[in-house]
């Protein structure tokens, strides 16, 4: 799989988004929650699993869509497993560093 990297400055700090290539551009929604993973928000650069764990490491908040998004900022220490939304089939998990 690819994964898809932006990076924001705001006011409030670095906001990154990572998104597996697979679901740029998709709609998710189970009834309460839904979630779309648009190019403005989640379009960006391809990048590796070292580039998308930095790019969290600086991060005051992400936003991350998709089995390989997610898991590697599970397996990098960022989002805890249990914090993990099943959005129609799609996982999707949020970081903030405070």
């Amino acid at each position: 799989m690819t994964l898809i990297l932006s990076e924001r400055e705001t006011p409030e700090g670095t906001v990154v988004a990572v998104c597996d290539e697979s679901t740029l551009g998709n709609s998710y929604g189970d009834g309460r929650v839904s979630l779309t993973v648009t190019e403005e928000f989640y379009g960006g650069e391809v990048a590796g699993t070292e580039a998308v764990l930095a790019a969290l490491a600086g991060a005051e908040t992400a936003n991350l869509v998709g089995e390989e998004a997610v898991q590697t900022a599970v397996d990098g220490g960022f989002v805890d497993p249990d914090n993990v939304l099943d959005i129609d089939g799609t996982v999707h998990a949020q970081y903030a560093r405070f």
